[in-house]
């Protein structure tokens, strides 16, 4: 029954998908839907790709694991577009750029300083694409005692597919599907879950879990004063950083339309994130023993209900699980495939269906290899080099016209770097205790404040590197597209 809803799934994420051969003909079609995508439209896909995996089944196995403590990871997500909604989204939408590199260039006048961010928004987007299709080999495994690989493999394939047909206008119908299908996957299994728990009493955690695994820092992870507040950094400023989250607000008509889309995308997440809390909460109750706690959320129906009904729930919930890779995977494969063929390739259509391969092919060969994490932690660090790298790039570029060329690129190659350092030697089997250990696992603490003091301090010694253009470029990301003006828009070269 599982299995038939993956099928399902896949199925009609390759027929929405289709459909946007009919619709997609020029490269603005391929890398920004043209930038005619609505509000309402664009929301729900957003929320379709960045409700991941781990939004759907890690933040739900961590709660279960460590507590209240984790509960700070869907308000983070979601915190993070207050930030993203208040400091870049109308600027960056008016900067008229395709992808974050287009802006880099825009705003600095700097190959070099493009061809950095460029590899890094390729970083950060195969770090985010290896935990979906790790989660996706897990879940398959689960359900149908399928090799490990072939889960990854059938979620790159049926992304690839999409990606290949249609670009950003086809992947936009069927992320806006499946934000409503993961919606509806964890909140009718819910209601009955909950009436389960109900009927059986209305049971609660024990004494021992009460005086620990309900207080904040009360028991669960080691250095979890320094964890938590690393984790809170990370997830409210990497939002920013993240690739194929930005590159979405490229696609609304103005930067009003921007804000607006953030807006929705705010009351839409608040809606979703309300549910894994709920499941983890189940979990310790009637799944506390489960080694592999990614799995909580689909093993819950087997458990508190059974039979038939506990299949179906089952197999929706799995449904939803699969929506969730496809989607973000998406999302993700347009965003480094379009910077791929951008500045490795020569542009336009052709280029960019190559890079899609390209895009999906490296994160499913990490994702085979590398050391198994929860997905909701190796996520985490993908925020954490958004953080430390984009972010600081994102705000002083936008608000500060005294950023120099030597200012930025310094600011990416350390904040980057050595978020990017923290993130190999934890996934590469770095120690699991001690301080060194916290430190690397959650880095964002202390590379988020080197990368801003490195990009400020290094533009106060270098005041001859402002780029000549600096006050063109900030009159066009602040002017509102209303105004009668000459405001000098740039567009990428492979426009």
């Amino acid at each position: 029954m599982s299995l038939t809803a993956v099928l399902v799934v896949v199925v009609a994420a390759v027929l929405i998908g289709a459909f946007g051969i009919r619709v997609s003909r020029t490269t603005s079609d391929f890398y920004v839907a043209s930038r005619t995508v609505s509000p309402l439209w664009n929301a729900s896909a957003i929320g379709g790709e960045y409700l991941s995996a781990a939004s759907f089944l890690g933040i739900a196995g961590l709660i279960l694991s460590f507590g209240v403590d984790m509960l700070w990871l869907p308000v983070g997500w979601t915190g993070g577009y207050l930030v993203l909604l208040v400091l870049v989204s109308a600027p960056l939408r008016r900067s008229g750029a395709y992808t974050l590199p287009d802006f880099a260039e825009a705003r600095l006048e700097s190959m070099t300083v493009r061809r950095t961010a460029s590899v890094l928004v390729v970083l950060i987007g195969w770090l985010y694409l290896m935990p979906q299709f790790q989660s996706a080999s897990l879940v398959l495994r689960e359900i149908t005692g399928a090799p490990g690989w072939m889960g990854g493999l059938l979620v790159a394939l049926v992304v690839a597919v999409n990606v290949l047909s249609g670009g950003m206008r086809s992947i936009t119908f069927v992320q806006a599907f499946q934000y409503w299908l993961k919606l509806t996957a964890l909140a009718v299994p819910l209601v009955f879950l909950l009436m389960a728990w109900r009927a059986g009493g209305a049971p609660g955690v024990s004494p021992a879990d009460a005086a620990t695994w309900q207080v904040p820092l009360a028991g669960g992870k080691e250095y979890g004063l320094y964890s938590t507040y690393s984790l809170i950094l990370a997830t409210f400023l990497g939002t920013m950083g993240l690739p194929h989250v930005l590159v979405r607000f490229y696609t609304n008509p103005d930067g009003r339309a921007a804000r607006r889309t953030t807006l929705v995308v705010l009351s839409l997440l608040g809606a979703f994130y309300l549910m894994p809390a709920a499941y983890g909460w189940l979990g310790r109750l009637y799944a506390p023993d489960l080694t592999r706690t990614d799995t909580v959320v689909l093993t819950l129906p087997a458990r508190m209900i059974g039979g038939t009904l506990g299949d179906l729930l089952t197999a929706l919930l799995t449904a939803g699980a699969f929506a969730a890779f496809l989607s973000t995977s998406s999302g993700l494969t347009v965003s480094v495939a379009g910077v791929i063929a951008q500045d490795l390739l020569k542009g336009g259509v052709r280029s960019f269906r190559i890079a899609t391969l390209m895009a999906v092919a490296v994160p499913l060969c990490l994702a085979l290899q590398a050391r198994e994490l929860p997905v909701a932690d190796v996520v985490g660090l993908a925020f954490a080099v958004a953080a430390s790298s984009f972010c600081p790039l994102l705000v002083l570029g936008i608000w500060w016209r005294r950023l120099t060329t030597t200012g930025a690129l310094a600011g990416l190659l350390v904040g980057g770097g050595l978020a990017c350092g923290a993130v190999l030697a934890t996934i590469g089997g770095a120690p699991n205790d001690g301080f060194t250990a916290a430190l690397l696992a959650q880095p964002a603490a202390w590379t988020v404040p080197i990368a801003f003091v490195v990009m400020v301090s290094v533009s106060f010694l270098t005041p001859h590197r402002v780029p000549a253009g600096v006050a063109r470029v900030m009159v066009r990301l602040h002017t509102p597209e209303n105004l009668d003006l000459d405001r000098g828009d740039w567009r990428p070269r492979s426009s």
